[in-house]
């Protein structure tokens, strides 16, 4: 296995909000020398195996990609498209009558497509639903190592920097905890608005010239900033390694991981 296939092995793992989850050891691979999952010391946890597919990496770290963010993504684009190739056959078909009885046939494929994803959006929508469930826990838990620390304070059994260092800590969970639930929020508001109307006023309006990419490298250790879920790609460059067995679902998450 070349050295670059190896390269991300020792950095520090962070999940995509910035909370930190442990450091790579090491790789488990196919018989055919690719990276099936990569082990992460966790700590107490242990050593977890996570996807290949599900981390990035972005200057001295490993971003880990939550599962439900592949998904949602790959549903609002898979979704999109057909919406878009529906509406493309009902213009087809006003503009040429002649053509109905083909575009009927080529339709009902459509439409059955668009059925059997509307289905997968319910189980998405499952999962995100559940998943903030969980961060609402989270919160609740994390308020009340926050208060149980303060009322030390307020007892004169912790010190001021003590307590400082966990209102810093806690904050900073919090903080990640909501940007993941804000994420949550736009991915369900997108999937809401995909429907062929919306899809329609969008062909018709002006098209805005997408902003240049950022060419500076964002510096170690800052904290990935969730701005929902973007549908631009980024370089190979920024994969590990397997770089070639990348899919167009997850080649968005760059440029997330960049800002």
């Amino acid at each position: 296995m070349s050295e670059e296939k190896l390269a991300f092995v020792g950095k520090q793992v962070k999940d995509i909000y910035g909370t930190f989850i442990g450091r790579v050891v090491g790789i488990i691979t196919e018989i055919d020398g690719e990276i099936e999952s990569v082990g992460v010391d966790c700590g107490s946890s242990g050593i977890k195996q996570m996807p290949y597919e599900q981390l990035v990496v972005q200057g001295d770290y490993v971003f880990f990609i939550p599962r439900w963010r592949l998904e949602a993504q790959k549903l609002i684009r898979q979704k999109s498209l057909t919406l878009k190739r529906i509406k493309a056959l009902q213009e087809i078909v006003s503009e040429n009558d002649s053509m109905k009885e083909d575009a009927e046939l080529v339709t009902i494929k459509y439409e059955k497509k668009l059925h059997d994803l509307e289905e997968s959006e319910k189980a998405v929508s499952d999962k995100l639903t559940a998943r903030v469930a969980e961060l609402d826990s989270e919160t609740k838990q994390v308020k009340a190592v926050l208060f149980d620390a303060k009322l030390q304070f307020r007892s004169n059994e912790m010190k001021d920097e003590t307590y400082q260092q966990v209102k810093i800590g806690t904050d900073e969970l919090i903080e990640h905890i909501n940007n993941e639930k804000t994420e949550i929020g736009n991915v369900k508001s997108k999937l809401a608005s995909l429907t062929i109307e919306n899809i329609a006023t969008t062909a018709s309006a002006p098209a805005t010239p997408a902003p240049a990419p950022a060419t500076t490298e964002a510096p170690a250790g800052d904290v990935p900033q969730a701005d929902g879920p973007s549908e631009a790609s980024a370089s190979a460059e920024d994969k590990p390694s397997g770089g070639e067995r990348q899919s167009q679902d997850s080649e968005w998450l760059h440029q997330v991981i960049q800002q």
